[in-house]
């Protein structure tokens, strides 16, 4: 046996106008966990689909078990014992588990065309119970939460006998105790002697996990390392090609007048008793374990759900806002999570999306001025510095921080003087993240007032004037910036008396 299963020696692919590779070297050993790191557009997912067969490379070899191997197509690659799980599960929702994890390679009876299923359920059955599962293989995909579906993935990996597994971004979507789960799936994976190359923003999941790590930058390879010989800082240079002194740019913005106010704001079921207040100029964080209630208040305020208790202002006038229009014309603006389903539409142009939340400016008698379009979305991207050849590209073609920011463009056309910012820097890598936070930061500057979502305590006390902790739908603290911490972030979050501090 060869001592890496998997080899890549100056892999290079090109698609018209573009390197997607250049030179790439890349080595997996039996039983190793790899990470790739990388910011976004560095190449890694046209590494992935070179790997399963997606894309032949232009140049270079690819050796498998010390064997060199050409493959034309996915099959071949997965003949090899070569399975990619993605960060955005494809599967069929309608069929069962065990239909989605012989889908393609269903066992059937020899002479005839029947499909024995009950061998294939009680199979299914056995790998789910090895990577510690607690549902039946006969429950239906569409059931199960994102992180119930990634086990799945696994499961079809192992049930083609998979040699080597591609995890790409699996934990972006997932709680902490559900990234926990996937680590010690992966790890057993590991000590049965799979490969497994991991794909992550997350410096955690490389220190929890890898034992090696590989950087790309701007398409090329940058190096490799073993995990315990390089710092963050190191990583963060190889990643982005300068250092980042200063990750949170935080600038000391002039606070003013208030902008909004909730009063006893509530929603059965979902949150309680919400009251803050937020002045122009401030960057308010709203944080807490996932599903205390944090984005369900916002998307009320928005107008997306609709609030049953409580009182919301505007400049100091109560209003009523009934669904999102009403927030937008008011002054409202919003940024969800899910950018690529809410936030874009990604079958359009970038300017197209820049200019959709302000169609009646640049429109007269329901007749579009394309040429003001152009004109404001053209100076909108630059000014949130979106990376692409052109405003007529599609949003799809771009990068998640660069679909990011022109999902910040988009809310900079309409006039609005607060900006709620549900998980701003979701999926994106540290380079863009610094400048999100730049933009973040210039924004207060400019007098908007920001009520910002985020699970990640370094953000809350980089980049916010105050924090309020949220904990099973209610505010359980108030912190301001002298106390913002990761201790006081975490006692709030955890805390079983409410409330412990209340500073408003």
């Amino acid at each position: 046996m060869a001592e890496y299963i998997l080899e890549l020696e100056g892999i290079t692919k090109t698609f018209p106008g573009v390197k997607a590779l250049d030179n790439v070297y890349f080595k997996l050993k039996p039983g190793e966990i790899h990470a790739l790191m990388g910011e976004n557009g560095a190449g890694k997912s046209t590494f992935i689909k070179v790997i399963t067969g997606v894309h032949p490379a232009d140049v270079g070899e690819i050796l498998f078990d010390g064997q060199r191997v050409d493959f034309k197509n996915p099959t071949d690659a997965k003949r090899m014992g070569i399975a990619a799980i993605y960060q955005h599960v494809t599967c069929y929702p309608d069929l069962s588990v065990t239909e989605n994890i012989f889908m393609g390679h269903e066992k059937i009876q020899k002479g005839t065309k029947r499909i024995l299923w009950n061998e294939m359920h009680k199979e299914a059955d056995k790998l789910l119970k090895e990577l510690g599962a607690a549902f039946s293989p006969k429950t239906q995909m569409g059931a199960l939460s994102v992180a119930e579906q990634q086990i799945v993935e696994i499961a079809k990996a192992l049930s083609v006998d998979a040699k080597i597994i591609i995890m790409d971004e699996p934990t972006a979507a997932l709680t902490n105790r559900e990234s926990e789960d996937l680590y010690r799936i992966t790890e057993r994976l590991r000590d049965k002697g799979t490969a497994i190359i991991f794909i992550s923003h997350r410096f955690e999941d490389m220190y929890r996990l890898a034992s090696k790590v590989t950087v790309f930058r701007d398409s090329r390879y940058i190096g490799t390392w073993n995990v315990d010989e390089i710092s963050n800082q190191d990583l963060i240079i190889a990643m982005v090609g300068r250092e980042i002194t200063q990750l949170f740019p935080k600038k000391e913005a002039q606070i003013g007048e208030e902008l909004l106010r909730v009063e006893g704001l509530g929603r059965t079921g979902y949150f309680a008793d919400i009251s803050f207040a937020l002045r122009r100029g401030e960057i308010l964080g709203l944080t807490g374990l996932v599903g205390a209630g944090r984005t369900e208040v916002c998307q009320s305020i928005f107008g997306i759900e609709r609030s049953d208790k409580g009182k919301v202002f505007f400049k100091g006038q109560e209003v009523n806002i009934r669904k999102p229009i009403d927030a937008m014309r008011m002054g409202i603006g919003y940024l969800p999570e899910d950018r690529q389903k809410q936030g874009l539409v990604l079958q359009w142009s970038i300017g197209r999306n820049i200019t959709l939340s302000s169609l009646e400016k640049i429109s007269s008698k329901g007749v579009l001025n394309t040429d003001k379009e152009a004109s404001i979305a053209k100076q909108l991207a630059e000014k949130v510095n979106v990376k692409a050849k052109s405003i007529f590209d599609l949003a799809s073609s771009l990068s998640g921080g660069n679909q990011q920011k022109v999902v910040f463009a988009k809310l900079l056309t309409a006039d609005v003087d607060v900006i709620i910012l549900d998980e701003p820097t979701k999926g994106v890598d540290v380079g863009a993240k610094s400048a999100i936070y730049e933009m973040i930061s210039d924004l207060a500057c400019q007098g908007y007032g920001i009520l910002m979502v985020s699970s990640e305590m370094p953000e809350m006390i980089g980049m916010c004037d105050r924090v309020a902790v949220m904990r099973e739908g209610r505010i359980t603290a108030f912190l301001d910036r002298d106390s913002i911490s990761q201790e006081a972030i975490l006692q709030a979050s955890m805390a079983d008396d409410r409330p412990l501090i209340q500073q408003h």
